[in-house]
């Protein structure tokens, strides 16, 4: 069993520490619709933002939300290139020689008529919300090797497999939104989860656990398909780091069962549209403390300046961990197995001088990056 050291760094994100010489940084950004449009824009001022905040966060391994997919993972390899690798404003550039991407259900067409308006061809009518195939995709860009012939991803696995789910169905006297002969196609994840094994050396194995479920937001309120969704692709997440009896019935997209095991250690990275204060409530459980109530999750409250600042998204939250201007919503959770030795949030508050990298119209995303620091 590893010593848990904790120290939560909060000061001025000007001056965001390095990591300790023996950690490896894992970060979560999201970047705001990171399209192919913005990308072939070569001077895209918002882009240049993002890029320089990663630069001056400097982590080693980063999950970016919101990018699209494509599958050689050009759009990925075309940031770290035009954004990351050339200095912005003064910063170091930073270079990823690994990354990952894989298939979203975002925009992939399903065929059917999901928000009930008589059309089946629609972006509420895809897998998970979505204008093209690939729209809001995820990518993982890392400074160290991927295990790629490991990885897992859950990106076809049918919401209705989950024991105890919350899909409208009409069934067991949930709500009736999707009739039998659809409710028994959908597919649980919005986007996909992953399970991506990063190699630390001297055999050291971290499983990045990432996700991007849907805000629990923007349908008809009454039906809650939205929230329910939310809450089922967390307890996903909460299933599969558990292992054992409880991960049973995940199986991935190659058929394989269950999660993690006991001895595996893991990063859970996202934009994970779950506050603590203002979520959507099933089973008398919120939906984002399946995981900072789990019993292998360790939750290291990073704080950001700008926090306290931002609109009031939700009453009931700590707003030093807002991630948003709507609260916290971005989150980079380890395992309680793990030596973690810093963790913060990029927020710089009103007047520091790295404020318009968060702010105004050119700012780099409307979330925050959020960081970690585990012990190799």
């Amino acid at each position: 069993m590893i010593v848990f050291v904790l120290a939560v760094l909060f000061m001025s994100p000007t001056a965001v520490p390095l990591p300790e010489p023996d950690s490896v940084r894992v970060a979560v950004f999201n970047v705001w619709e990171l399209s192919r449009e913005k990308l072939d824009t070569e001077d895209h001022r918002q882009l240049r933002a993002a890029a320089e905040v990663v630069q001056r966060v400097r982590p080693e391994v980063l999950l970016i939300n919101e990018i699209d997919y494509d599958a050689a993972g050009e759009n990925a390899r075309l940031f770290v290139k035009r954004f990351l690798r050339e200095p912005q404003n003064g910063q170091s550039p930073i270079d990823y020689p690994h990354v990952y991407v894989a298939p979203v259900n975002t925009g992939l067409p399903s065929g059917l008529d999901l928000n009930r308006d008589g059309e089946s061809d629609g972006p509420d009518d895809a897998w998970g919300f979505g204008r093209y195939p690939g729209q809001y995709g995820m990518a993982l860009l890392s400074q160290v090797p991927i295990d790629t012939q490991r990885v897992r991803t859950f990106q076809k696995l049918r919401w209705v497999s989950m024991p105890g789910h919350h899909m409208p169905d009409g069934r067991d006297g949930r709500p009736a939104w999707y009739e039998p002969a659809i409710a028994d196609q959908l597919r649980l994840s919005s986007k996909s989860h992953w399970d991506v094994p990063i190699l630390l050396g001297s055999g050291n194995v971290l499983h990045v656990i990432a996700a991007h479920p849907t805000p629990p937001v923007f349908d008809d309120g009454q039906q809650d398909r939205n929230g329910r969704r939310n809450f089922d692709e967390i307890r996903l997440i909460a299933d599969y780091v558990a292992g054992g009896e409880r991960a049973a019935w995940i199986i991935d997209d190659h058929g394989e069962k269950g999660g993690l095991s006991a001895d595996q250690s893991f990063v859970i990275l996202g934009d994970l549209n779950a506050d603590p204060g203002n979520d959507v409530i099933y089973d008398e459980t919120v939906a984002i403390d399946q995981l900072l109530d789990h019993p292998r999750v360790r939750d290291t409250k990073p704080v950001g300046a700008g926090g306290a600042y931002a609109r009031r998204g939700s009453f009931f939250s700590d707003d030093r961990l807002y991630t948003a201007n709507y609260g916290r919503l971005d989150y980079a959770l380890p395992s309680k197995d793990l030596t973690i030795t810093g963790s913060g949030i990029f927020w710089p508050g009103p007047g520091e001088p790295l404020r318009h990298l968060v702010d105004g119209d050119d700012k780099a995303s409307d979330h925050m990056l959020v960081w970690v620091d585990i012990d190799r």
